[in-house]
């Protein structure tokens, strides 16, 4: 694979026009980069492609129809298997049925789906006739997706009646009648309805179920190409105020790069790999290593539609038993979760076929590294730590199996083909030196295939979040810093970086080194106001249980950790406060809330908590707080 870096070094363009042509072209390309409207980039924009067709049709007329594309567990122990050819079948009727409903190329739909393969089939359908996908979490309330289907004007919305999560069905389609009563949300013409759970629905004019809808349709349809530039799918960034954040992806560009990352990233043996990544489809990770990267590459795959700890936490390693996963794709909040449990509910079970652990969505700490490397792998699997974004749409640092020996808990270094540059507060270049560098902000100074095209509907908020601060340079928002080999270690979202008496500390740094001690299985550290210092470290850490049958009282444990952090990172650094608490408060995609534990921190009320998974957590964590039940 160290190749693929030396290619990119010689000619990075030529490099991107290689790795698109993987792909078909309905009308090959003959320019590979339009940069002259920075920062709005045209790529491959002579060239007609089809994402659908590219995922289905060219595996199915390559002779790799019968090679089973989709695996799936539902949660309550229903699977279902989907060759290539059964998708492809399935995706054209899906495809005419929206036709058959006035939807045309450019039209935007919303989908507001559980994790079942209906989801994967109707993404595919939507590109397919060249209309724009905006996927909403299954998990979102009804005004997160009213405010979403109004900003895309979106003209149909494809849902379930439900889905299954932690033992129950949890009800979508009355979310869908919420967000479109009282004339909410006119741009809607009709509402396709999968049936999944069974539970009552109230249906009106506008709605159809799914399986009617196909069973009528034709089963013949041709995939037309459309231009490289055009819109693919709008995603919505959550966890912001104010107007929703609809991020534009367009075709060529994006199949590129998620297809070029995940065959590279993965080490992707398609003739043999099963993999897995555990990401819903309404997440970007989802979009590109569920839906269009894998499938683009032909691969094998596992979807998975519950939660790891439905009806125990042993189901995620019977379902890598039971179809033979060589590739893993998880979130290091998950595998800090199985930490906490302890080691022996992973090694019950043969997971000798994994040979590929990846993670996404956050740093994830040394501790946590070893630990997936060790009781996961067996020791003997590559870890791939890969950083991205929304906005990238596939990854851009990462190691590649092999190429290089990996560090726990570090990114290490850009993929082949991406620039990225760490910088201070003024856009200089940090100073790299033999003991490595300070912390900065992290850029990515070339385009690249896959990177946004837009906020829909305000380019002006586009330039502003993304290019104004450090001028020819995207801003990722997030903080790094070089080590002396010249790697990269991601430090979080600058946000999430402390300033204490002038200087900046790392959150994820912190969070680090609490979790090294034995006692602790997860933190999460947030900067509060600070009369002396501007800013003090408030940490908040689940112990783990196998750990502490003996441990002193919560006092003498906090005092006992912050001197820790003292020891492993200086004084600087060591923790105002430490609460232990029993969860954090985690979104329904793993990531941890730490606007919320900031409110607690600096005694406000606590904020919007309808995007978390469980908002109980905040009231007992607001509840301890009040009695004086920290240290």
């Amino acid at each position: 694979m160290t190749e693929l870096y030396d290619l990119a070094k010689r000619d990075r363009l030529a490099f991107w026009a290689d790795q698109a042509h993987e792909l078909y072209w309905h009308k090959p390309f003959t320019k590979t980069l339009n940069w002259s409207d920075a920062p709005f980039a045209k790529w491959f924009e002579d060239g007609q492609i089809n994402a659908s067709y590219n995922c289905l049709d060219r595996h199915v007329l390559a002779g790799l129809g019968d090679r089973v594309a989709l695996f799936f567990e539902g949660e309550p122990g229903d699977s279902k298997v989907f060759t290539y050819s059964e998708l492809l079948a399935e995706t054209k009727k899906a495809a005419n049925a929206l036709i058959a409903l006035g939807i045309e190329s450019g039209d935007r739909v919303a989908i507001y789906m559980p994790m079942i393969p209906e989801t994967v089939i109707a993404i595919l359908a939507v590109a397919r006739i060249g209309a724009v996908h905006s996927v909403v979490f299954g998990g979102f309330s009804s005004d997160s997706l009213r405010s979403r289907i109004d900003d895309a004007q979106a003209k149909l919305v494809i849902t379930a009646d439900g889905g299954f999560r932690k033992g129950r069905a949890h009800p979508l389609k009355e979310a869908v009648d919420q967000a479109l009563q009282e004339g909410n949300c006119p741009s809607v013409e009709h509402v396709l309805v999968v049936e999944r759970t069974k539970n009552d629905v109230t249906f009106g004019p506008k709605d159809t179920w799914w399986h009617d809808a196909l069973s009528n349709a034709a089963t013949e349809h041709v995939a037309a190409g459309f231009d490289s530039e055009h819109p693919l799918f709008i995603l919505y960034t959550s966890g912001t105020t104010g107007k929703p954040k609809g991020i534009l992806h367009t075709t060529g560009g994006y199949l590129t790069g998620a297809s070029y990352t995940h065959r590279t990233v993965f080490d992707l043996k398609p003739n043999t790999d099963v993999y897995w990544c555990t990401a819903d489809v309404g997440w970007i990770t989802g979009h590109s290593y569920v839906v269009y990267g894998p499938l683009a590459n032909g691969a094998t795959q596992v979807i998975y539609e519950g939660t790891p700890d439905t009806p125990s936490f042993e189901r995620w390693w019977q379902i890598i038993a039971k179809y033979h996963v060589s590739i893993f794709y998880t979130a290091p909040t998950a595998i800090r979760t199985f930490m906490k449990i302890g080691r022996e509910i992973v090694e019950g079970h043969d997971l000798s076929s994994l040979r590929i652990l990846g993670s996404v969505g956050e740093p994830i700490n040394p501790e946590a590294w070893n630990w997936y490397k060790e009781v996961v792998g067996g020791s003997r699997c590559e870890i791939v730590d890969t950083w991205w974004q929304t906005e990238t749409g596939s990854i851009m640092i990462s190691p590649i199996p092999g190429a290089f020996k990996t560090k726990p808990g570090s990114a290490q270094r850009p993929l082949p083909g991406i620039t990225i540059g760490i910088v201070d507060e003024l856009g200089a270049p940090v100073e790299k030196t033999a003991e490595g560098s300070v912390a900065g902000y992290l850029t990515i100074d070339e385009p690249w295939p896959s990177m946004l095209r837009g906020v829909w509907g305000d380019p002006e908020r586009f330039k502003e979040t993304y290019w104004n601060k450090f001028p020819g340079k995207y801003f990722a928002g997030d903080g790094a810093r070089f080590d002396e080999d010249g790697d990269i270690w991601l430090l979080g979202r600058i946000d999430d970086v402390i300033k204490v008496s002038g200087h900046r500390l790392s959150t994820a740094e912190i969070e680090s080194a609490l979790v090294e001690h034995h006692w602790v299985a997860e933190a999460a550290v947030v900067g509060a106001k600070d009369e002396i210092t501007e800013q003090a470290v408030v940490a908040f850490v689940i112990l783990r249980q196998d750990e502490i049958a003996d441990a002193p009282s919560e006092t003498d444990i906090a005092k006992i950790l912050r001197d820790w952090v003292t020891q492993k990172i200086g004084a600087i650094a060591r923790p105002r406060q430490i609460m232990v608490v029993t969860e954090l408060p985690k979104t329904r995609s793993g990531k941890i809330m730490r606007r919320l534990l900031r409110d607690v921190a600096e005694g406000r009320p606590v904020g919007d908590v309808t995007t978390l998974a469980d908002s109980s957590v905040m009231t007992a964590i607001n509840d301890k707080l009040h009695l004086g039940a920290s240290d």
